[in-house]
């Protein structure tokens, strides 16, 4: 699978999971959350070891910058939070940086 397919993937699988372990603990929701929120954990995983990579830590410093981008929209979307301009310019900075290490030519 191509990253630009796994990456946003992995990205909502990672921070479903997360925020199904954050509404438990922070939130107080039932423990019920927790469930769905490891099968999303363990989704996340599988998904970015489809990455085609070299190297797993290449494949995960990219995904970073999507998983930036990706808690930006969780935040304004889901949580109701508009995204400031130190936000945007933060995770254009990210992607940026996530772009140039997939695409950055490599001598295999």
């Amino acid at each position: 699978m191509g990253a630009a397919i796994v990456y946003p993937l992995a990205a909502l699988a990672e921070i479903a999971g997360c925020f199904a372990i954050w509404a438990w603990w922070r939130l107080g929701t039932s423990p019920l959350w927790l469930a769905p929120g490891l099968i999303a954990l363990a989704l996340f995983g599988w998904l970015l070891a489809q990455v085609e990579a070299t190297a797993a830590g290449r494949a995960f410093a990219a995904y970073g910058g999507v998983y930036i981008a990706a808690s930006v929209l969780w935040m304004w979307l889901i949580e109701g939070q508009r995204p400031d301009r130190w936000d945007v310019i933060g995770t254009a900075i990210c992607l940026v940086g996530a772009a140039i290490i997939l695409a950055a030519p490599r001598q295999v």
